[in-house]
């Protein structure tokens, strides 16, 4: 079934693309959220008129992400560990962790898309991927410190 996407779906696609998915799908999911319109005579003609609101849209979301991101790029987070011997961290710092520092700091940011690719557990700094939107990533300072 065709559909026309009303808002960015990182599994589907960007607002106004036209995209295949299987009916019940649409049916029970897209439609009732109002995240798609069937893609019929009358809606691919009113898309026309719809794609300069959504490029709008779509623009104005861009745009804010990357104010998102550029602010994310400034953080450093600092988090203090219990050490053992040769600064080997009792446990380990995982993504989990650095999303709630991040939301301390008034980030809301997923856990899934924080990209670290395993815990990390020495002391030390890192630098650590965050994807804020589909085509946007920012990059979070992470600093480990010995807990005193």
């Amino acid at each position: 079934m065709k559909v026309i996407l009303t808002e960015n779906l990182s599994s589907l696609g960007q607002i106004g693309q036209v995209v295949n998915v299987t009916p019940g799908y649409a049916r029970n999911y897209l439609f009732p959220q109002g995240l798609a319109l069937e893609a019929t005579g009358k809606n691919v003609k009113e898309l026309e008129h719809r794609k300069r609101v959504l490029a709008a849209k779509r623009e104005k979301i861009r745009q804010e992400m990357l104010s998102v991101a550029e602010k994310i790029n400034q953080v450093k987070l600092v988090l203090r560990r219990k050490v053992a011997d040769e600064d080997k961290l009792y446990g380990s710092v995982s993504a989990a962790d650095i999303q709630s520092a991040l939301e301390e700091r008034g980030f809301t940011v997923a856990r899934k898309d924080i990209q670290l690719d395993q815990p990390i557990k020495q002391l030390g700094e890192f630098t650590v991927s965050v994807r804020v939107d589909a085509q946007i990533a920012a990059t979070v300072g992470v600093v480990v410190e010995k807990e005193e």
